[in-house]
This record gives structure tokens, sequence and C-alpha cells, in this order.
């Protein structure tokens, strides 16, 4: 066999197995996802405001309302809002049992390892996009997204955060405050309000260049904006 000739097999092989990697990936979430979305009522609404919502979605999923699950939008960067809930969902949410509970625990090893190339995640909120409506998907998103360390805890949800960094719940934020904790979930510890004002500050105002109409997103990846002018 010639050198190309190894080389197509073995492409051809590595490409077989990751075909049947996704497709395992796909037929366990498929059999767990009712499982893992029952503590989350199908009516339930996130309590965002318009405003928070048209903040949410500029900066962390500019197209979320028509993608399947995934999204190529500039400035989306690898994680959608679907994949994140995916990602916290199934790897990370209930224990499950059995053989359910076994490959969750096997897809959780691979994506802690290798979560930059790992597709399972990937696959995974295609699924959840098909089983879950929109307004689902962002209500388990808004309570359970991680928004950092505050005072020797874990935050997780808007809400929680709401009222560790700004006193107030979520509800009652103003225009700065709510664009302010939004601009915080890309890395909500170097971006810590209080631990860190300066890069806190600046990752504001790198925002508001964005919703303002100042500055846009400089292709796929670009979720830092570091090339807005404040």
């Amino acid at each position: 066999m010639t050198r190309f000739g190894r080389v197509l097999l073995a492409l051809t092989a590595t490409a077989a197995l990751l075909l049947a990697y996704l497709a395992i990936a796909a037929f366990w979430a498929a059999s767990c996802v009712d499982t893992l979305l029952a503590p989350y009522p199908e009516t339930q609404k996130a309590p965002l405001s318009p405003l928070q919502l048209g903040i949410l979605l500029t900066v962390e999923d500019p197209v979320f309302f028509v993608h399947p699950g995934l999204s190529l939008a500039d400035g989306q960067g690898a994680a959608t809002l679907s994949s994140a809930v995916a990602r916290d969902l199934f790897l990370y949410g209930a224990p499950l049992t059995g053989v359910q509970g076994g490959m969750q625990r096997f897809y959780r090893a691979v994506f802690d390892c290798c979560r930059k190339i790992d597709l399972g995640r990937d696959t995974m909120a295609l699924v959840l996009d098909a089983h879950a409506s929109k307004q689902q998907q962002l209500a388990i998103y808004t309570a359970t997204v991680y928004m950092g360390r505050h005072e020797g805890r874990q935050l997780r949800g808007l809400e929680a955060a709401a009222r560790a960094y700004f006193g107030k719940p979520l509800a009652a934020l103003g225009t700065d405050e709510s664009l302010g904790l939004i601009a915080m979930i890309k890395a909500p510890n170097e971006f810590h309000p209080q631990r860190n004002p300066a890069a806190y500050a600046l990752r504001v105002a790198r925002v508001r260049a964005v919703l303002d109409g100042r500055c846009h997103a400089d292709g796929w990846f670009d979720t830092t904006y570091a090339h807005c002018k404040v």
C-alpha cells in the first residue's frame, strides 16, 4: 500500500470512529433528555425583561431563536445558549444511574479532557433543541449559568448574581446593571466587579460599544471585542 493509501485509510478510520462516537452520544442524549428536563417545567419562562433578553442574546447568542442548537454567527464563538444548557444538563446535571449513568460519566470525562475539540456537547445541543422549546432553554440557562465565586460561594443563575453583585433582584436591575451582569457571563471571575473592577469596566465598555452599534464582532470567534474603541 502506498503512503497516500495508508494516510487515506487512517483518515477514513478516524472519521468512522468520530461518527460512531457522535451517533452514540446522540442516542444516549435522546434516551435521557426527558429525565433530565423533568425538573424544569415546559411552561417556565426566563425572568428576563425585554431589555435584558436583548442584551443577553446580542452578547451570548445572536441567532438563538433560529438556530437548531448550534450556530456560526459572528460573535458566537464555540458555544450557544443551547450548548451551554446541554453541557450543564447532560454532563453536570442530575446524576443518572445504570448504563445511562456510566455514559454520563464517560462523556463528562471526555469533555473535561478535550472540551476545545470534543463535538459530543454539540451533538447534545442538537438533541436538546429538538426536545426543549427555546423558552424552556432560556429559563434553564437563566437559572443555572455560572456567575463566578462571591464571598466564598459559587453563584449559579442570574437572579443569585444580581442579588450578590448589586444587592437587588434581577427584575429591579437598571440598564447599566443589567448590561454589567450579562457582560460578566463570558468569564465571571475575571470580570468580577469587586475583585477586578478595571477588567469589569473595560468589558462593560466593550459590550456597550457593541450594543450601541459602535463596534461589531470581528468574525465567529470574536467574543472579547478587544478591537472595540472605548
